[in-house]
């Protein structure tokens, strides 16, 4: 079939990311964007606000993509996990889905959450671990996944769901962990951090991207965890960040107090991902964190040092 792909979130923290990948795979791209862009030679863009439902149909009949890749949502820090928006994205994918199929479309991959998962287990496996959201991000989320198996079923769609777990680079949200200690750090201020004792499942935005990549241009359909599978200790990374900065004596782990119901401790199983779609990751942590370092540097270099002139 012709490889002629809709992303959406593609100007967004790993759509950005995905979009050179798509192109080396041989895909025509067409990347959806909130706000307009220059043109590029190989990616065409298309101003669309997703929330309108005839925005989104227009797209479709314009484009008739063969694949579809969604990975916009609300996903701004303090207000993603509770916001009234989740259920607009549920109405939006829903949208994207009927406009896919009545556009010919044939496979799609949609971007989920490890919030997702009951997290009182701390290792998430598909098909093993049970699925106990308990925000309303989580349950929206969850409620897309199943809404996507329904859909594809009836309309003979093929389709995977990638689980997100904690995803770190550049052009990271400026108030997420790692970019918030690291705009603290280049800035000479302390990075007030919690203990850190909690365990999470970091992935550098590069190999987030390509795991998508490779998902969407496989076969593979069902959940599957984009993760890197190996549980890292919060303040390993937050002291590895220091190091990277040059800055470690600014770090105070123990500042902050951690949330009473925030879990200890959640990884997931990145079987499913390395074994049946072929993927594997090619950055180690302190490489990872390296280049986001060097990436906010230039940012703060090119942006007079406004941090809130940066270009996320």
């Amino acid at each position: 079939m012709a490889k002629r792909v809709l992303i959406t979130g593609a100007s967004g923290f790993i759509g950005r990311h995905c979009v050179p990948h798509l192109v080396e795979r041989g895909f025509e791209v067409h990347a959806v964007s909130l706000r307009s862009r220059p043109p590029e030679a190989e990616v065409r863009w298309h101003t669309v606000d997703l929330l309108d439902e005839g925005q989104i149909g227009r797209v479709l009949d314009d484009v008739r993509p063969t694949y579809l890749l969604h990975l916009a949502w609300v996903t701004e820090p303090g207000r993603y996990q509770r916001s009234e928006d989740n259920l607009r994205w549920v109405q939006a994918s829903l949208s994207l889905l009927r406009g896919l199929q009545r556009a010919g479309g044939q496979r799609v991959v949609m971007a989920g959450s490890c919030a997702e998962y009951d997290q009182r287990y701390g290792y998430c496996s598909e098909g093993v671990t049970p699925l106990a959201p308990v925000t309303p991000y989580g349950v929206c989320k969850h409620a897309t996944q199943l809404m996507l198996a329904a859909f594809s079923e009836l309309a003979g769609l093929s389709s995977a769901w990638g689980r997100v777990f904690s995803v770190y680079g550049p052009h990271e949200h400026p108030e997420r962990l790692v970019a918030s200690v690291a705009r603290a750090l280049l800035g000479g201020r302390e990075a007030l951090c919690t203990a850190g004792v909690q365990v999470r499942d970091y992935l550098y935005v590069e190999d987030a991207a390509t795991a998508f990549v490779a998902l969407l241009d496989s076969g593979v359909t069902g959940p599957v965890n984009i993760a890197s599978g190996r549980g890292i200790v919060v303040r390993d990374l937050v002291q590895t960040l220091g190091e990277v900065c040059g800055r470690t004596e600014l770090v105070r782990l123990g500042a902050l107090s951690t949330r009473g119901d925030e879990p200890l401790v959640i990884f997931g199983d990145s079987g499913r991902l390395r074994s049946t779609v072929g993927w594997a990751p090619r950055w180690e942590l302190r490489a990872g964190l390296e280049e986001t370092v060097r990436w906010w540097l230039g940012a703060r270099r090119a942006s007079g040092r406004d941090d809130s002139a940066i270009d996320r």
